[in-house]
């Protein structure tokens, strides 16, 4: 693929897709993926899953070890964390 997946190695973060997002990227519910902050990540993702990048434009969230962020762009991702990409939730 060219781009920064990885298998099982030290030093990237595991990224868990569910729902659409993971029917989006062919089933892929697991990823590891090296990515400085949250940009790069979304932006790995929507490069190596064009079908990820309108939902991504759209708008996730991202939980990184538990902490939720939306519109963190820059926000670091620690070396081993698990991240999970989540769709909007609806309702007030």
């Amino acid at each position: 693929m060219g781009w920064p997946l990885k298998t099982r190695r030290e030093g990237v973060a595991r990224v868990f897709l569910g729902g659409p997002l993971k029917v989006a990227a062919g089933s892929e519910g697991e990823l590891e993926i090296e990515a400085k902050n949250i940009r790069e990540l979304l932006t790995q993702l929507g490069d190596a899953h064009p079908a990820l990048k309108p939902m991504i434009e759209k708008g996730v969230a991202v939980s990184i070890d538990g902490q939720i962020y939306r519109d963190a762009w820059y926000q670091p991702i620690p070396p081993g964390s698990e991240v999970f990409i989540l769709m909007p939730m609806a309702g007030g």
